[in-house]
């Protein structure tokens, strides 16, 4: 897990980094997806996967922001809850049942 951020010293295969590379496109720049990106991911899997992977990557940003928006958070500490969260600008603003 340590290479995952760097995909060139990772261990996954050609067809998993093109995979990953798409689903953080799709995750964090969801706007700048173009032809040639759908196209490098075509290089390693047919149009039914890509379609999978797309949709894959797309509900889990669905469900992550759904539960963010609702403040549904895992009940153990660790687990990515508000106290595993403070200081953490992308929580900021997150619905938080205590302050209503």
């Amino acid at each position: 897990m340590d290479t995952l951020g760097d995909l060139g010293r990772s261990p996954l295969s050609d067809r998993e980094k093109a995979a990953v590379r798409f689903a953080e496109k799709v995750t964090l720049h969801h706007r700048d997806v173009t032809r040639e990106d759908v196209d490098a991911l075509l290089v390693h899997w047919d149009p039914g996967e890509a379609v999978e992977i797309a949709c894959t990557a797309g509900t889990f940003n669905y469900l992550n922001r759904f539960a963010m928006a609702l403040g549904l958070w895992p009940t153990k500490p660790g687990e990515g809850g508000p106290e595993d969260l403070a200081g953490d600008p992308a929580s900021a603003g997150a619905f938080d049942p205590g302050k209503e």
